[in-house]
């Protein structure tokens, strides 16, 4: 029990000096940090600790000497080895997803060389996707989305294996479950994986049959509540990814269909010719001219001539343009 109290200080103490800023968490990922923090998740008699040993470890992978130290001591079969465990709690589950997210960000140059990432990414991918299906709160599937999305961007098989275990209708599901996704910030995770996985034409059936056109069609209207310029960050993320899944989709003509159906293009043209819909969002307005273009090619009595001329006959950039100097007015 006494090596269990320093333990807990310790790691907490650790904890802390991570949350000073980056310059630290290379001094203490440098001076065996990782090492010492895997040593405890590889004992049993230290599982209490393991949500705030994962949560240290995270905060010491946000900088690229942490990634090399944790593949340098096998971290990542540990993390798979936690992640399939099924005698963990979910916290302790979740963390470790926290790290998986952390240490596959696609803003770090490193993550290239996870060698041993792809040796078990079958089984953290199916971890992860369980984790979403049974999270008993926002945050947790906020922490497992976002490990899954990131690992999609990191590797294309990633998507295929998602495909086959029905991870679109089970991320589809929880978008109806308040409980699990109750945020922008976790709508954003779900249409990162649905636009990065919707490169598969198997995808579009996927998307269909879990009545997946109506949500994305549901996301254009994202709108923060708060305010707050990080959650209105995530609602332009949410619109932006939105419209280019619902444009790769409607390569299939069955979803351009039930796009229309569902009034998208008017809801594009309002995207495109709003700047306070869109929260004067470039790449919105880039997404939503895309997937216009796409869907007046199969229905092209859904637009007034005005918004043909304008928005669809144009090169791209000159409705781009036209578009970012539209008053509200206008409208």
């Amino acid at each position: 029990s006494d090596n269990l109290y320093s333990a807990e200080s310790a790691t907490n103490n650790l904890f802390s000096l991570t949350q000073e800023g980056a310059h630290l968490c290379r001094i203490i990922a440098k001076e065996g940090g990782i090492v010492a923090l895997f040593k405890i998740c590889r004992q049993d008699c230290f599982r209490c600790l393991y949500p705030q040993v994962l949560r240290t470890l995270a905060s010491i992978c946000c900088v690229e000497e942490g990634i090399q130290q944790l593949e340098k001591v096998d971290g990542i079969l540990c993390l798979a080895d936690i992640l399939t465990d099924n005698t963990h709690s979910q916290a302790t589950h979740a963390e470790a997803a926290a790290v998986i997210a952390q240490i596959t960000s696609p803003q770090l140059s490193v993550t290239e060389h996870l060698s041993s990432f792809l040796e078990n990414m079958e089984e953290i991918v199916t971890a992860l996707l369980k984790l979403c299906q049974e999270a008993a709160s926002g945050e947790v599937f906020l922490l497992a989305s976002a490990a899954l999305a990131n690992i999609t961007f990191f590797d294309t098989m990633a998507c295929e294996m998602l495909l086959q275990l029905n991870a679109v209708n089970i991320l589809l599901t929880a978008c109806g479950d308040k409980q699990k996704v109750d945020t922008p910030y976790s709508r954003d995770q779900v249409v990162t994986i649905l636009a990065n996985m919707s490169v598969l034409d198997q995808c579009a059936s996927d998307i269909i049959e879990g009545n997946g056109v109506q949500v994305l069609v549901e996301m254009l209207f994202e709108k923060s509540s708060s305010g707050n310029s990080p959650e209105v960050a995530a609602c332009e993320r949410v619109q932006q990814k939105a419209a280019v899944t619902l444009a790769r989709l409607s390569r299939d003509p069955e979803v351009a269909r039930a796009t229309i159906n569902l009034s998208c293009i008017p809801r594009l043209i309002e995207l495109c010719r709003s700047p306070t819909e869109r929260n004067n969002s470039d790449s919105v307005l880039v997404a939503c001219l895309a997937a216009l273009r796409r869907l007046a090619v199969m229905s092209p009595d859904g637009l007034q001539e005005s918004d043909f001329q304008q928005l669809v006959k144009p090169r791209l950039v000159d409705s781009f343009l036209l578009c970012t100097n539209m008053e509200e007015s206008f409208v």
